[in-house]
């Protein structure tokens, strides 16, 4: 069975001074290889006059696509402590970017490691992180009669929404985690005493809140 995967949701950015250096972390969703590094070269043409655009990337389910680079810094001081913070948050298809203006005064080894450290882990906690996990999409069709039913079903069940269409009776695109679609088509059918038709469709990975 697939597993779920935390991921970023959402691009977020942070800032904060550290010792007169400016650092800026930005956070994304990335899928594939050239997704990060297109995330990367984005930020470095964003920051042409940085000291430093140092990343960090895990892009793929399984958590083994990772790269980063410490960009001029001392080796291990920043590439690194920012992946280990990616895989403590237990993050994939995720990659961050810490920009460097530096401003003056040198923070050695130690200084920079918790730097990079601490900036990844607060943009992270700042940024939007959903669960994927395999859903399955469902087709539910009632009358009018039963639009109520469904919507109120629907509302107090952890699934999605996608869309509702409303012809000569009303259909709902619902995706459905699939670790619960058996009892959640069951609880459909029970609440709605079989007046509700459904039809199973593609599985695909999908976003959920934690």
């Amino acid at each position: 069975m697939e597993k779920s995967v935390r991921t970023v949701y959402a691009p977020y950015e942070r800032e904060k001074i550290i010792e007169k250096s400016r650092f800026i972390t930005y956070t994304a969703h990335v899928e594939t290889e050239e997704e990060a590094r297109a995330f990367i070269a984005e930020i470095r043409k964003q920051h042409t006059l940085a000291t430093h655009v140092c990343y960090a990337f895990i892009a793929d389910k399984a958590g083994n696509l990772q790269r980063f680079s410490d960009d001029g810094e001392p080796q291990g001081t920043a590439g690194v402590p920012m992946l280990e913070v990616l895989k403590a948050k237990k993050l994939c298809e995720t990659a961050v970017a810490v920009v460097r203006y530096f401003g003056g005064i040198k923070l050695g080894a130690g200084g920079l490691v918790r730097a990079y450290s601490s900036c990844t882990a607060e943009c992270l906690d700042g940024a939007d992180i959903r669960v994927l996990e395999i859903c399955v999409e469902y087709e539910i069709t009632v009358d009018y009669t039963g639009i109520d039913g469904v919507q109120k079903y629907v509302s107090t069940h952890d699934c999605n929404l996608l869309s509702t269409d409303y012809n000569e009776n009303v259909c709902f695109r619902v995706a459905v985690k699939k670790t619960e679609e058996e009892a959640f088509v069951q609880g459909l059918v029970d609440y709605m005493q079989g007046k509700v038709r459904w039809a199973r469709g593609e599985e695909y990975y999908a976003p959920f809140k934690e």
